[in-house]
């Protein structure tokens, strides 16, 4: 990702035609992703204007309204802003809505550091450490027996990590919806589903990862059934970073994990 104040590189053309297979039917989605791409690319940096609204409709050979269209969108998720007399001004990132799922997934794309992964999986933790803590002091019976089958059912499975990754999933789900806390369980599934098909995000998939991975259910597993808030809250937080840097390939620097 371009640094905040760094110019484009003089090989990016800010004007170049997106190279779409064929056009859109959502026009203004179109434009909107691939303005979304280029901002977060750096191509227009933090604190310089978008090309003006014809150059915009000459690029992309659509009418104002759609480009109109486009940067009320941009708006919404904090990206540009639009000033009177100095046309459409590109935000610094501390502005961008990170929950919206094409910002996201542009910044990912463009953080070879996986820098942005790190702050996902920190904020997963910390949401999901709290939400064991309070299962394991609410769960009733048959939550708790419904974690207790899906550890079963997912030792069986170590060798098919798609039908593991699906269960995987419904066991965090469990214990989120175990927790009533709906809030920070809609959080988690946003973020969850905005990266659970990225490479960089999910990594290995093998036996090994899966059976070290289930080991950390179980432990969540066993301290929810014994009523443990603590120990349920610490299994969480290292199940969640343990996988992680399983997963995590060696680029950049992983110790923004570190509490």
């Amino acid at each position: 990702m371009t640094a905040p104040g760094q110019q484009p590189s003089a090989t990016v053309s800010v004007n170049a035609v997106p190279n779409w297979a064929r056009r859109p039917a959502n026009l203004a989605r179109a434009i909107t992703t691939e303005l979304v791409e280029r901002i977060v690319r750096g191509d227009h940096p933090p604190g310089t204007s978008l090309p003006p609204e014809p150059v915009l409709c000459e690029t992309f050979s659509v009418s104002r309204t759609v480009i109109r269209e486009a940067m009320k969108v941009l708006q919404e998720k904090g990206l540009v802003q639009v000033r009177q007399g100095a046309g459409t001004q590109v935000t610094p990132p501390s502005t961008w809505n990170m929950l919206d799922e094409l910002v996201l997934g542009a910044v990912i794309a463009e953080d070879a550091t996986l820098g942005i992964l790190d702050d996902l999986v920190v904020t997963r933790r910390l949401l999901e450490s709290d939400m064991a803590n309070v299962a394991a002091r609410v769960a009733d019976q048959d939550e708790v027996g419904a974690l207790g089958a899906l550890v079963e059912r997912m030792d069986g499975l170590l060798d098919d990590p798609d039908a593991y990754r699906a269960l995987d999933t419904a066991f965090h789900d469990t214990i989120m919806r175990a927790s009533g806390n709906r809030i920070a369980r809609a959080v988690v599934r946003a973020l969850e589903s905005q990266v659970m098909h990225t490479a960089s995000y999910m990594g290995r998939t093998d036996r090994e990862l899966c059976a070290a991975s289930n080991r950390g259910h179980r432990r969540i597993y066993e301290r929810i059934a014994a009523h443990d808030p603590d120990g349920a809250a610490e299994a969480m937080f290292a199940h969640i970073t343990e996988a992680w840097l399983v997963r995590r390939s060696e680029a950049g620097d992983p110790s923004r994990l570190d509490r």
